[in-house]
């Protein structure tokens, strides 16, 4: 097939942080202690939910999820960035380009939708606790969490394939750290206009529809509080969704502000750091936030690590 003397890029350089060789030091040890940190913080969160009999509840059920999920995001982004801030060439393989662009919208879908899931968790625990025990079943929970699994899976195969069919023939320096679709769509030399309209189906699916609906599960959430009459009450009610509406909020946040407002006057660098947020951040952050004030979950870790006081 005759490209017009044209070369099919190979692979693609992405734009660092700085260019100042000690900037890039302090990065790649930040950076690698974010990155170890997220990693121990939800290694010990599968591990306490999976050997402690105590946690095998539909919440810890979710959260046991979230902590793979936030594995996965921040292992896709963070070794190649590191990599790339001790070489000279910061580059990527075409092939690992659209690797960690599947996985990337992969982990970041499902997120989203296990966020709805878990919303309705804490919807039916508070709303309706006479009814929880059957209403969160076993098989629904399974059900729910293979679905989320599921349609992140699908949603992120048929970007990615729509993707796969582009011809990159031009620029090949990709404006961010990692590779993600608005800014390979900026590159690409034939026409992005599928592309373009099933991102717009799947912002409005993963992000308005999913945003909707979690909204609307803590209306009721906020709403059912404060009908309690006593205010010890409405402080164990709140404060068994608390953590996750704080997670929630933090990371609807950055996904809004990169994609659903994509060119409001913002700076490449302040995409980056957005990107960091939901990538890196968000994921060493999780842990501390559902773990920090739960006491069921520091009982679980003592059984497990008995040394620790």
């Amino acid at each position: 097939m005759a490209l017009n003397n044209q070369t099919l890029v190979t692979e693609f350089i992405l734009q660092g942080f700085s260019v100042t060789p000690q900037l890039q030091i302090f990065l790649f040890i930040t950076f690698l202690f974010l990155y170890l940190t997220a990693l121990t913080g939800n290694i010990l969160i599968v591990m306490a939910i999976s050997l402690d009999s105590g946690l095998h509840t539909p919440m810890y059920f979710f959260l046991a999820n979230l902590a793979i999920l936030d594995i996965g995001c921040t292992s896709t982004v963070l070794p190649k960035l590191l990599q790339n801030l001790i070489v000279a060439k910061k580059s990527i393989s075409y092939d690992g380009c659209m690797t960690q662009l599947y996985f990337l919208t992969c982990f970041l879908g499902t997120e989203l939708l296990l966020f709805t899931a878990m919303a309705y968790d804490r919807y039916v625990a508070i709303c309706h606790p006479l009814h929880y025990s059957t209403m969160m079943s076993r098989m629904v929970c399974l059900f729910l969490v293979n679905s989320v699994w599921g349609i992140g899976a699908l949603s992120s195969l048929l970007q990615t394939a729509l993707m796969l069919r582009l011809t990159f023939c031009g620029p090949n320096e990709i404006k961010h750290f990692l590779c993600e679709i608005p800014s390979l769509l900026l590159l690409s030399c034939s026409s992005t206009y599928v592309n373009n309209i099933m991102i717009v189906i799947a912002d409005a699916y993963f992000g308005v529809i999913n945003f909707v609906l979690t909204i609307v599960s803590y209306g009721f959430i906020i709403s059912n509080i404060l009908k309690i009459r006593t205010t010890e009450g409405k402080k164990k009610a709140f404060s068994t969704c608390s953590s996750h509406l704080t997670v929630v909020s933090m990371y609807y946040t950055t996904i809004i502000y990169t994609y659903i407002f994509p060119g409001s006057g913002s700076s490449m660098d302040n995409g980056k750091m957005v990107a960091l947020l939901y990538t890196t951040v968000g994921p060493t952050l999780n842990p501390l936030i559902y773990t920090l004030r739960n006491k069921d979950f520091k009982t679980a870790l003592k059984k497990i690590f008995p040394f620790i006081h």
